[in-house]
């Protein structure tokens, strides 16, 4: 076989074996211009949902759907969001997000947001639309929406969580048989990463049977540094012998931002411990009355006079009226038995 003859026939081999291909793989030969001509197609791969701005009664539900598209370009793209209730299935808020032409191969990130109250849960339906006709849809559901802070409330500063050391912290400074100056001791921690602004302390010395407010404190707590405690001392003045709870709270721009609770045992006989009380014991209202104009209440209009050992004038038991009355008594008894 010349050198001709040999091209030929490998010639016609190749054509052969093109043939073949095609017949048994139609679409592997491709016009590139057909290729752009693919019906778009676009789809959701993921939803994600956190908070955004968190009011008292209502919050932001932000919501990122990732969308995929293929093929073509997809004219007139929206994603609509529902909020319904979890519970009871009614429609919450609803919005609508104008996305536009989509293409070129890949994904994209359409935000979008929905309102909703703080209370309960609720299921985010996600659907995609082009010109009008559905292409994708996805449900997310969402609960405790009532865990979230308000951003008026939102501190990172707070009363320390210790497992040993005393968030409040009480010690006597003076005391006699009927008043006991006590010292609060307060402990406030940073948990942030910036030096706080400052906060307004309040205390409240509240008697552990009855709940009335025996005495109230204000105190200023400065700037704290990040991730620094710092103690806020201050003084009341209570009734001595009866038993505390002493209450105190942190306000920002008189909003609560965090509360907590210790007490003050100064009953010999009986204790209390936080949020519990051991045993009731008797209550006298008139010592806790308020102090007016700088005068002892004790020291009024009607007020016994007391000496210096505290002890009143007046003699103690019925007085000399009353057992002449109960002779007077007794003698008109005996004469009627005889």
């Amino acid at each position: 076989m010349d050198t001709r003859t040999a091209l030929l026939a490998a010639a016609a081999a190749l054509l052969l074996a093109g043939a073949i291909g095609a017949v048994a793989a139609p679409d592997a030969i491709v016009d590139p211009r057909e290729a752009d001509e693919r019906p778009g197609d676009v789809s959701i791969t993921d939803t994600v949902v956190s908070p955004g701005e968190v009011r008292g009664e209502t919050a932001e539900l932000r919501l990122g759907v990732d969308l995929r598209h293929r093929g073509s370009t997809v004219e007139n793209v929206t994603v609509r969001h529902r909020a319904i209730g979890a519970d009871s299935g009614l429609l919450v808020d609803e919005t609508t997000v104008d996305v536009g032409d989509v293409d070129g191969d890949g994904e994209r990130t359409v935000n979008g947001s929905v309102d909703v109250e703080r209370e309960g849960g609720y299921r985010i339906e996600t659907v995609v639309f082009a010109d009008g006709e559905r292409q994708a849809s996805q449900t997310t559901r969402v609960g405790g929406v009532a865990a979230l802070t308000p951003d008026y409330a939102d501190s990172r500063v707070g009363f320390t969580d210790g497992n040993v050391w005393p968030t409040v912290a009480v010690s006597v400074s003076e005391a006699d048989n009927e008043t006991a100056t006590l010292s609060v001791s307060i402990s406030v921690t940073n948990r942030g990463d910036a030096a706080s602004e400052p906060l307004d302390l309040r205390v409240l010395l509240r008697q552990a049977e009855s709940n009335v407010i025996a005495d109230e404190a204000r105190e200023t707590v400065g700037e704290v540094r990040p991730g620094r405690t710092d103690t806020v001392t201050t003084t009341v003045e209570v009734p001595a012998n009866y038993n505390y709870y002493v209450d105190a709270a942190l306000w920002s721009d008189d909003v609560l931002i965090d509360e907590t609770q210790g007490v003050a045992n100064l009953n010999p006989r009986e204790t209390i411990s936080a949020n519990e009380t051991v045993e009731e014991v008797e209550f006298a209202v008139e010592d806790f009355t308020r102090e007016e104009g700088g005068e002892d209440a004790s020291g009024g209009a009607g007020a016994p006079d007391r000496g210096e050992d505290g002890a009143g004038d007046a003699t103690p038991g019925f007085g000399p009226l009353v057992a002449l009355v109960a002779l007077v008594a007794a003698a008109l008894a005996a004469r009627r038995r005889r």
